[in-house]
């Protein structure tokens, strides 16, 4: 395992399962105690995961991702992110899924832009693929309500349903943001729900 390296992984919803990208993160040599992980949308960067990890980045650390969808889906703001971590802190990012996106390689000027320039192709098919699925949900609504189906606001968190992770993260068997990542709440949401757990007697 190697501490230089620091993982970041992203599901879009709570329903989906983020363990293939964190195998693939620790086999590559991540440890799980620097693996962030969101489950939220990607179409921008205002993760409660993200913003940790990105603390936790410094110039000659190494950001590791399965694919350049999971860091995100909005074109330009992808652009945006990796200018910042690779200019900006200085680190250095790898694409598992597509070796020719890790910057510690190609540091001349040619490979720079060949770079760049499938950064930018990636980037874009990320964020098109993006736009085609928000446009057959908003075909599969319309459908849908044509049916007579009803849609409201999705269930919230009950913390009575996370007492088990609540206390192995107090006994420090696993850290707050694979806590986190497991149930699919923000940090804010985490720690409310384990201070009701206390109130409850069951902490």
């Amino acid at each position: 395992m190697n501490r230089k390296y620091i993982g970041y992984a992203r599901v879009s919803s709570r329903e989906q399962n983020e363990d293939r990208q964190i195998i693939a993160l620790t086999e590559y040599g991540v440890q799980p105690d620097l693996i962030f992980c969101d489950k939220t949308s990607g179409k921008d960067f205002n993760r409660d995961n993200y913003k940790q990890m990105l603390k936790r980045l410094k110039k000659g650390k190494i950001l590791v991702i399965k694919s350049i969808d999971r860091l995100g889906r909005n074109y330009e703001e992808i652009i945006n992110q990796w200018r910042h971590i690779t200019k900006e802190i200085g680190a250095d990012i790898v694409v598992l899924d597509m070796s020719i996106l890790d910057t510690r390689q190609f540091k001349d000027l040619l490979g720079t832009f060949i770079s760049d320039l499938t950064l930018q192709l990636l980037s874009f098919v990320a964020e098109n693929e993006r736009t085609n699925i928000r446009q057959r949900q908003a075909e599969g609504i319309a459908a849908a309500k044509a049916k007579g189906v009803v849609f409201g606001r999705p269930p919230e968190f009950n913390s009575d349903d996370y007492t088990g992770i609540f206390r192995k993260y107090l006994n420090k068997e696993i850290k707050r943001q694979n806590a986190v990542c497991m149930i699919g709440c923000s940090t804010a949401t985490f720690y409310r729900m384990m201070q009701e757990q206390r109130e409850k007697g069951r902490l």
